[in-house]
């Protein structure tokens, strides 16, 4: 099984987790984040194909985040609206993220991430 990894390299949390796939042999293919920002539509499936809520694909703790003011934006926006604007930045997008064929893991949390093995 092959997965598709989403990083920001200079992520902290994103070299932890690169390091758990590599020790895991956990076969990935790497993707920069910010340099391939994920489209409009592969955050669509990723979030449909998670159950996740969509906030949860949102950097809450980032920069870019807090300047544009989302946690007061987002409530008012439409899941499409919301879809866009993770789309125009990757800064915006919680990282990292592995996507595979039937499952999308959004952050690096190692009992979630077991399943991989």
């Amino acid at each position: 099984m092959s997965v598709l990894f989403l990083e920001y390299p200079k992520c902290t949390t994103c070299k932890k987790a690169k390091a758990w796939l590599e020790g895991n042999n956990v076969a990935f293919d790497d993707r920069h984040i910010v340099e391939q920002n994920p489209t409009a539509e592969e955050l669509k499936e990723w979030w449909q194909k998670s159950g996740l809520p969509l906030k949860k694909f949102f950097n809450t703790s980032g920069l870019l985040y807090k300047e544009l003011k989302l946690k007061d934006k987002i409530p008012t926006m439409t899941e499409e609206e919301q879809i866009e604007l993770l789309s125009t930045n990757g800064m915006l997008v919680k990282r990292p993220l592995i996507i595979g064929n039937d499952f999308v893991l959004v952050g690096f949390k190692e009992a979630e991430w077991d399943r991989l093995k």
